[in-house]
């Protein structure tokens, strides 16, 4: 696969599917499973973002000449996605599924308006600026 947006996007889906399967678990209250789906819901999402803060930014950045625009937001809304998994980690270890799932609600909704910015606008844009997005690709982790 050599194309930014389809990459990138398998990685997206690939955090939402463990995220849906750590909700599911603490709304059962299965601790062990909770426990165990944010664990790759956290290092999936990690991976996710160094993928793109540390490979996909800075070659748009350099190429675009831009280190103040789209990325610079997209990294604001990295540390606030951050913040929410601390907080729903916490939640967990205090097995406090309202709590979890109030936080998770509202990650949710982050997650899915900063995909639709990044899926909509920023990959397509990367795509059609990077000359090789196979060497940017071959660069990041996998999932």
């Amino acid at each position: 696969m050599t194309y930014i947006v389809e990459y990138m996007t398998q990685q997206h889906r690939c955090c939402d599917e463990s995220f849906a399967a750590a909700e599911e678990a603490v709304s059962k209250q299965n601790w062990s499973e909770a426990s165990a789906q944010m664990a790759v819901f956290s290092r999936d999402l990690g991976i996710h973002f160094t993928n793109e803060e540390e490979h996909l930014f800075l070659a748009f950045e350099e190429v675009s000449g831009n280190t103040g625009g789209p990325t610079s937001v997209m990294r604001v809304e990295h540390q606030q996605m951050r913040g929410m998994v601390e907080s729903m980690t916490q939640a967990l270890q205090a097995k406090d599924a309202d709590n979890y799932l109030g936080l998770s609600e509202t990650l949710m909704i982050l997650m899915q308006q900063h995909n639709m910015k990044e899926e909509q606008i920023l990959y397509p844009m990367t795509q059609q600026m990077l000359p090789d997005t196979a060497a940017v690709i071959s660069s990041m982790n996998d999932l």
